[in-house]
Parts: structure tokens; C-alpha cells; sequence
């Protein structure tokens, strides 16, 4: 038997939960196209999405420490996969739909400039006379007008629900408006998973890369009681941190969080009495998330990762370094645009000077921005 499109929709009615997206339901694209035979409409969301230069791009982009720092870091690629891999497990449990769900998940961070959130802050400064800078937004921008692949038409031109789901992306550290979308109406079921998969993988991919990079040490978790929790397992000794030991650790952790992310989900929306979609979303709260004694343990784990990773020293120098490089590259290519490639030149006309040039300053990696730094002020290298 093939399992054509028109089939798996029909799976979808039997496998996914009523307040779900379903595909068939879609409200379609901006640009009329014609649905592939073997795939949903998220299917091929999350195919082209796949096949973006801003994508690949992520995999050069810093998620804490810059790209040259180590192969072992994250970076905004494997952090992104990360975040799709835990989508997907919730998705599954919750009766939501996956492939939905996998195309937010890869397209969240694809709007991230490079030095992560502090070349955002770096962006936004610049731009504040210009509309300011926010790497949702620009995600948005991404797949809507920024990457050129189709001829008939800019962008991706994807589903309405996973633009929807990109507009709507929130975390404690990512707002955005909600542009031509419906301002009272809450993500979808599918936009809520994406939302608290973020803070999950970022939360206990982040502690592990601070384990690793010796910039937090077991002794200063000692007392956070996630932290203590999950080594309990482990015997004391745990203390004494190989990389075996630091991957089981870090592995059950996210167990912990997954498993209670699903039972206070569940009981939030049976509690609900949800049976649409439409209903979930007009909701005056998120049915996704943790419950009141988790979200506690939780915030006493970012605090401490706040204080004690974020602002270390070694990250807040990079952070300094990142803000120099973006700021000079702006204000050399501001003073004379002559220096752009040829083909942002051709868009000032159309998006201004200050928006291109923080369009192509966003679209770089941390080493391409670096390189360039260099080529423009090091007068020992040819440009």
C-alpha cells in the first residue's frame, strides 16, 4: 500500500489529537501551489526550510561560546536540532502534529545574527532609528522575503500555520509582534511545544556546555535542586565529572523535564475541555508548560546559569569582541556602501541603507563577520 498524501492526512484524523493542526485543515499558502503527492503541506515546510542557505548557515553561528572556542560546543544548528528532537517527543505524547511542529523547530533560530543573542543586542542598537532588529522577526523575513528560490514567488511561501507558529515563538529571553496574525489568539498547540522545547534544550544544553567548558564546576550546582535530583542518581561521585558521567546526567535531566512537561500539559488541557484547535488558541493561557513546583526548580537553574555562565568572564569578553566587530563593520559600511557585495547594493533602493546592511550583517557567521572584520581594518590583508 502507498501512503500518498490524501492517506496520511487521513491518518492524521485517527492519530492526532482534535485540537491539533491537522494538514488537510491548513489555511494554505500566501501563493497558490499545488500539494505534492507524498507529502503534507508541513512536510514540505519543513523540506524547504531544511534546504535554506540560512540553515546552513547556523551551524557557524554561536549559541554560547563562539565557533572557534571548540567542535564539542553547540551551536545554533545543533542547538536547533536539539530543540526538533524534543519537539517532536512532545508532539508525539500530546497528540500534536509533528511535522508541524519539526518545521517551527527548524525554522526558530534561522533569523539569529552571528555572536547569538548578544549580536542581537548589538543589531537592535544600531537599527533603533531604523525599526530595530529582533531574530524572530527576521526568521519571519527569512522565509517570507529574504531567501530567493522560487521564481514565482519570494521566500519559502509556507503554510500560514508555520508562519504563524514563527511569528508567535516566545521565550523568557525571545518577544516579537505578531504582525498580520491575530494578536488574541495564543500559538497553536504545535506553537506552544516549539516555544517551551526552546527553553528546554537551551537550559540543559547550555549546563552541559558549561560542565564541559569548566566555566561551572559540580561544586557551585551543589544545593540547585534540579541539579541535586538528578545526580542523587549517581552517587556522590558524580562529583568528579567524566564526560561518560556528564552525558547521563545531563540525558536524565532532560528525561525529568520532558516526562513533567507532558503530565502537566495533559492535565491542562483535559482540565480545559478544549476540543478545537481554535478554542485552544483562544485560551487566556498556554496549555504547554510546566507545572507550578517544576517551573520553580526550573528558574533557580537559569538564575544560577545567568549569573554564573552567561556573565562569566570569558563569555562576556567574547560578547564585548562581538558587539566591536558588528558595530564597526555597520558603521564602515554605513559611511560607504560601495563595500557591500554588489547584490545588497541593488536593495538599497528598495529596503534603505540601514536595513540592508543589517540584513547582511545578520546573515553572517560569527567567522565570516570576523574575516571581514579583519579584511576591511587589518591593512596587511588584501580586501
Amino acid at each position: 500500500m502507498i501512503f500518498n498524501r490524501e492517506n496520511q492526512e487521513k491518518l492524521e484524523d485517527v492519530l492526532l489529537a482534535p485540537y491539533a493542526v491537522h494538514a488537510r485543515e491548513s489555511k494554505g499558502r500566501r501563493y497558490p501551489e499545488s500539494e505534492p503527492s507524498f507529502r503534507t503541506c508541513f512536510q514540505r515546510d519543513r523540506d524547504r526550510i531544511l534546504h535554506t542557505s540560512a540553515f546552513r548557515r547556523l551551524e557557524y553561528k554561536t549559541q554560547v561560546f563562539i565557533n572557534y572556542e571548540g567542535d564539542y560546543y553547540r551551536t545554533r544548528l545543533t542547538h536547533t536540532l536539539e530543540v526538533t528532537q524534543i519537539g517532536r517527543s512532545l508532539a508525539r505524547a500530546l497528540g500534536a502534529n509533528e511535522d508541524l511542529v519539526e518545521s517551527i523547530c527548524m525554522a526558530h533560530d534561522m533569523g539569529h545574527p552571528p555572536f547569538g543573542h548578544s549580536g542581537e543586542a548589538t543589531l537592535n542598537t544600531l537599527m533603533k532609528d531604523h525599526g530595530g532588529f529582533n531574530h524572530n522577526h527576521h526568521s519571519y523575513r527569512i522565509v517570507t522575503e529574504i531567501e530567493k528560490r522560487y521564481s514565482e514567488f519570494p521566500g519559502l511561501n509556507l503554510s500560514w500555520e508555520v508562519l504563524e507558529g514563527i511569528v508567535k515563538h516566545e521565550t523568557e529571553y525571545d518577544k516579537t509582534d505578531v504582525l498580520d496574525f491575530d494578536s488574541n489568539l495564543r500559538g497553536h498547540l504545535e506553537a506552544q511545544i516549539t516555544n517551551v522545547a526552546d527553553e528546554l534544550a537551551y537550559t540543559s544544553h547550555d549546563l552541559d556546555d558549561g560542565l564541559r567548558s569548566g566555566t561551572i564546576t559540580t561544586e557551585m550546582l551543589d544545593g540547585i535542586e534540579l541539579w541535586d535530583m538528578v545526580v542523587e542518581n549517581f552517587g556522590r561521585d558524580a562529583c568528579s565529572l567524566d564526560d561518560l558521567t556528564r552525558h547521563q546526567i545531563i540525558r536524565e535531566l532532560v528525561g525529568l523535564e520532558v516526562n513533567s512537561m507532558i503530565y502537566s500539559s495533559v492535565d491542562r488541557i483535559e482540565k480545559s475541555g478544549v476540543k478545537t484547535h481554535l478554542e485552544l488558541q483562544s485560551l487566556r493561557y498556554n496549555v504547554v508548560g510546566f507545572d507550578d513546583l517544576m517551573k520553580k526548580r526550573n528558574r533557580v537553574l537559569k538564575d544560577f546559569l545567568f549569573t554564573n555562565m552567561y556573565r562569566h568572564h570569558r563569555v562576556v569578553r567574547m560578547q564585548q569582541k562581538a558587539e566591536r566587530v558588528l558595530t564597526e563593520l555597520f558603521n564602515a559600511y554605513i559611511r560607504e556602501p560601495a563595500m557591500l557585495p554588489n547584490q545588497f547594493q541593488s536593495q538599497i533602493d528598495e529596503k534603505g541603507k540601514e536595513r540592508t546592511i543589517c540584513d547582511y550583517l545578520a546573515g553572517m557567521t560569527d567567522r565570516f563577520a570576523v574575516d571581514e572584520y579583519q579584511r576591511l581594518f587589518d591593512p596587511s590583508l588584501l580586501p
